[in-house]
């Protein structure tokens, strides 16, 4: 059945918290903090059922003062369904920060790195393994596993452009369109596409600088969307967060509103919370997705949890870092 098949589609894995993984989400993030920033985010999707999918992934950025650059690190492991089917991402990324006008920012971006495609051959069952006599798969099979392993590369390129409280942002992963393919035929990896942006809204306090409280405790609404293409697929995520420092609240929405199913595939696929608690430099978020579509809460939704530290290393004499980043949420 699968020879069969002319065509098989994938995605990448995704983050409901996809500001937690900026250097995931574009190379253009890299050093968006004017600081040096760890990171971690780790994804379990419908958990209830054993064709569930896990994601992992560590970063790490600094951005340099003297050459108005920043410089990051993302290695990425995912897996997916029983078969075992594993993909490890790393890659290196490059960005530089202009400054079109007083008011006006622009960041570049780009990412080099290596994908390897890994399936557990162990986990496959096929006809010959077959014992009629204990009506159970007990045989040596014949397949062979050799090829269950790829390394390939891959490039990306992303941009930001900004203001103090606006932001707009679009990336595009595996520009190169690799070949993905473990057992020899092709399988083209698809260019990711995302589009995303929002509006950080301050909140009055009475209190010296709009948005922040005497305590320099931020205060604000914001808007954000991000609008995802890869291949036949198509995703719109819709939300708002409300940052009352040291809390975060976020909600989204996940889908296509209005649209129809298309393939078997609902357009409605989940409703999102996400919770995120910031403590000096140190920022940890939790989010679940309730599962809209036809697949259901039973399949236990998705869990999500991201951790992010930051280190400030920049040049006191420069501006203060919250005048030049992206004003984007940080879950």
């Amino acid at each position: 059945m699968i020879c069969s098949m002319q065509q098989v589609s994938a995605q990448d894995p995704q983050f409901s918290q996809f500001y937690a993984a900026p250097l995931y989400l574009n190379p253009a993030f890299a050093g968006n903090t004017q600081m040096s920033r760890f990171g971690v985010n780790y994804r379990n999707q419908w958990p209830s059922i054993s064709a569930n999918f896990t994601t992992y992934s560590a970063y790490f950025d600094h951005y340099f003062d003297m050459i108005n650059s920043g410089v990051g690190f993302i290695v990425l492991r995912d897996q997916e369904g029983q078969v075992g089917y594993r993909s490890t991402t790393v890659g290196a990324q490059y960005s530089y920060q202009l400054r079109l006008t007083e008011k006006l920012t622009f960041r570049p971006g780009v990412q080099v790195g290596v994908i390897n495609t890994n399936l557990d051959f162990s986990r496959l069952t096929f006809a010959d393994s077959f014992d009629p006599e204990c009506q159970c798969f007990s045989n040596p099979t014949g397949e062979s596993g050799a090829g269950s392993s790829k390394f390939i590369f891959d490039l990306s390129l992303g941009g930001v452009l900004y203001t103090e409280n606006l932001w707009f942002g679009y990336s595009n992963y595996h520009l190169n369109q690799p070949n993905q393919s473990v057992v020899g035929t092709a399988s083209v990896l698809n260019m990711r596409h995302s589009f995303h942006a929002g509006y950080k809204i301050p909140l009055k306090t009475g209190q010296g600088r709009p948005g922040y409280t005497r305590y320099g405790d931020e205060r604000s609404i914001t808007p954000t969307a991000q609008f995802k293409m890869q291949g036949p697929f198509r995703q719109l995520d819709l939300g708002v967060y409300s940052t009352l420092e040291p809390m975060v609240v976020g909600l989204q929405y996940r889908g296509i509103p209005f649209a129809s199913a298309n393939e078997g595939f609902s357009s409605a696929e989940s409703l999102i919370l996400i919770l995120g608690y910031t403590y000096e430099k140190l920022s940890v978020g939790y989010s679940f997705d309730y599962t809209l579509s036809g697949l259901g809460i039973r399949s236990g939704g998705a869990h999500e949890i991201s951790i992010s530290y930051v280190l400030s290393l920049t040049d006191p004499r420069r501006p203060p870092a919250d005048k030049l980043r992206i004003p984007c949420p940080k879950f």
